[in-house]
């Protein structure tokens, strides 16, 4: 109390009253912040805050309390990515630092908490699919999703992406991603259906070339599904509508598909195909589809930074992270290039009067 009185704070009398899981659902209720990161913080505070730190009072939360929640969230890198859980860091910190202007607690435990960050891991070119597993995938997923499969592994479109895709999109050899489908797309209250690519803003996008079979792949979905106009409203608050083609339709429930039950059309796809590993579950996720997409083009030749763009990657760090070591021809290119440059021509014998060095330096 003493020294309460030196530093000037002032807490509330019943402080311990206030347990982390009320103040945490009343900060976010209080927080102005778009639907999508809306949607991010209020999964982690209920998926992995609430669960873990929940019963705890504010006032007897300790540093070390903060600390073993982040390594148990990060599990040995078995569960969230080192990345994300800081960046979920920075919101627990936040919403604690509230608590301290609101005089509940003196001082932020989660202040300066991280985790280290590890780096991406590359991806395994033996996990990759061949082109006869992603063909026969295709054959073998719901006849209205076999579009996606494709989106995925010939333009590398992210699940949320390809299910957004919509007539606003095409172009003359390429198409042109502005939204995702949102994950609350599935809650009938849920205003915002689509909502900007990851790591954009409303009004930013990508383009992405097409091949001439992927064309005909979208003509054949169309001749058989026409697009279907959805409203929405974009974060901005302006009311937009797109013509999608994997609207909801007489077998869905008048909501859109998101990421979540697609996954369910995709396992039972791959299990329809024989995809499957030892234990007869699917031997492959949706993502690896857009490994495939990776993979295919560095192996040809095509420059990493063109992939990283039409992959919709933020830096391109993380494209040569994950996919850099899958350029077989820049062996061969590299060997090729400092042969030439440090022993150029053929070997040949040593001219008059010349001695030969030993280092096959070409005469």
């Amino acid at each position: 109390m003493e020294d309460g009185k030196r530093t000037g704070v002032r807490l509330n009398p019943e402080p311990e009253a206030t347990p982390v899981r009320e103040w945490a659902y009343g900060w976010l209720e209080r927080k102005s912040i778009g639907e999508g990161t809306r949607r991010n913080y209020e999964g982690f505070v209920r998926n992995h805050l609430v669960p873990h730190l929940g019963r705890k009072t504010l006032v007897g939360l300790r540093r070390s309390d903060i600390e073993r929640f982040a390594a148990a969230v990060y599990n040995r890198g078995q569960g969230m990515a080192a990345a994300t859980i800081n960046d979920r860091l920075v919101l627990v910190s936040a919403m604690l630092e509230a608590a301290v202007v609101d005089s509940r607690i003196p001082c932020n435990p989660a202040k300066g908490v991280r985790i280290g960050r590890s780096r991406l891991r590359p991806v395994d070119a033996d996990e990759i699919p061949s082109l006869d597993e992603v063909d026969l995938l295709a054959r073998c997923i719901a006849p209205q999703y076999r579009l996606t499969v494709y989106l995925q592994a010939a333009a590398g479109l992210r699940v949320s992406e390809a299910l957004a895709l919509s007539a606003e999109c095409r172009r003359s050899g390429s198409v042109r991603v502005r939204w995702q489908v949102s994950s609350r797309a599935r809650s009938r209250d849920c205003r915002a259906t689509f909502v900007p690519l990851k790591a954009r803003v409303e009004g930013e996008y990508r383009d992405i070339p097409v091949a001439p079979f992927l064309d005909k792949e979208i003509d054949a979905h169309l001749s058989q599904w026409a697009p279907v106009p959805v409203d929405f409203t974009g974060p901005s608050g302006e009311h937009r509508q797109l013509s999608v083609f994997f609207a909801p339709r007489d077998r869905g429930k008048g909501v859109m598909p998101t990421a979540s039950t697609y996954g369910y059309h995709f396992r039972k796809g791959c299990v329809a195909a024989g995809l499957v590993g030892s234990r007869g579950r699917p031997k492959y996720t949706p993502r690896i589809l857009r490994d495939f997409f990776a993979s295919t083009a560095l192996a040809h030749g095509i420059p990493i930074h063109e992939v990283s763009r039409w992959l919709g990657h933020r830096s391109i760090k993380v494209t040569v992270d994950t996919y850099g070591h899958l350029v077989p021809r820049a062996w061969s290119r590299c060997r090729e290039i400092l042969q030439n440059a440090m022993r150029p021509g053929p070997q040949c014998a040593p001219a008059p009067g010349h001695v030969a060095c030993g280092a096959g330096c070409g005469g």
